[in-house]
């Protein structure tokens, strides 16, 4: 009896490897339907790198609708993207989420994933991702307080919402743990996408004595460039932003999703589509800082950084917002 369970444990093992070889070998449609344009150096970007990072490996056939900041757009995409029977639909956008809780019941057999947010709904074929932006956040802070000569940063939000409050609270909570006098002003435009406003709050920081800026999602691009005229240094995150101002931007926290998205797939070959949440993060390599190498940074800044984000992986560092 024993050597019989022992025989069909062996089968059973090699079916389930075999089929996870063969769903691993076919074409994987894949549709991102985003807020912002594919190239945004931003939060759009950051996604549809991730997936371009897994298509090295792996067979996928990928759609994208971007620039969809009206959520009735999106949710149209997304509809039609489950009708064509796309294998994974990324809803890449907090703002979609009431629209995700009611087209994913229609579409069971389609696995959709949806950031940044912690809700499945309690949906089978529903995944969230998350980024645990204040980690970066905290370390960009530290180095922000560590090298401001006025002793006064400045920080750009888009809505008080996802991983843009959490990487602007941990920026704060860095700033003032490297530096308690430190004034850190915030200031929140209620706009994921208005250039025009972000540049205007960058240059309202500035006129207050802020030498170093920072901010969250899409409308950087217009908070970067007022920055630039005035040579104050900027932290980016979500993409690497040096290509917009090599003469000021210092660092930038990278959002690596194909640490999850590998995950998110590997999953669905194994017939799993949904109910799960996801996180990238300093320790799994999710989140990377990447540092301009053309930014004359001074070497106790960057060590300043650096220790940060060592005691943050190594738990050291518990609070970062």
């Amino acid at each position: 009896m024993r050597k019989l369970k022992l025989v069909m444990l062996t089968l059973i093992s090699f079916v389930f490897l075999y089929s996870s070889l063969m769903a691993a070998d076919k074409t994987l449609r894949v549709a991102i339907v985003a807020p912002s344009a594919s190239n945004d150096l931003a939060f759009t970007q950051s996604i549809v790198d991730g997936i371009k990072a897994i298509q090295k490996n792996r067979n996928i056939e990928l759609a994208i609708t971007d620039g969809t900041f009206i959520v009735e757009d999106a949710a149209a995409a997304i509809r039609d993207y489950a009708k064509q029977g796309y294998d994974l639909v990324l809803a890449h956008g907090s703002q979609y989420g009431g629209s995700l809780k009611e087209i994913a019941p229609d579409f069971p057999n389609t696995a959709f994933a949806w950031g940044t947010s912690a809700d499945t709904f309690g949906l089978s074929n529903v995944s969230s991702y998350e980024a645990a932006s204040d980690e970066g956040g905290y370390v960009m802070g530290v180095m922000a307080a560590a090298m401001s000569r006025r002793g006064s940063v400045g920080v750009i939000g888009p809505i008080e919402v996802g991983d843009a409050k959490l990487y602007v609270d941990g920026f704060i909570a860095g700033a003032k743990a490297r530096r308690s006098s430190i004034r850190a002003n915030v200031n929140y435009i209620g706009s994921f996408s208005d250039v025009a406003l972000a540049a205007e709050a960058a240059r309202a920081h500035m006129a207050a004595g802020a030498d170093v800026l920072t901010g969250t999602a899409q409308m950087v691009v217009g908070a970067i460039g007022a920055a630039r005229a005035k040579r104050a240094a900027w932290f980016g995150t979500q993409a690497n932003q040096t290509e917009l101002a090599p003469e000021i931007v210092v660092a930038s926290q990278v959002y690596k999703w194909e640490v999850i998205l590998s995950q998110i797939i590997a999953d669905l070959d194994n017939g799993i589509k949904g109910g799960k949440m996801y996180e990238i993060n300093l320790k799994n390599g999710g989140l990377v800082i990447e540092f301009n190498d053309a930014y004359n940074l001074p070497d106790g800044v960057k060590q300043a950084g650096l220790q940060a984000i060592a005691e943050i992986k190594n738990g050291s560092i518990t609070k970062t917002h």
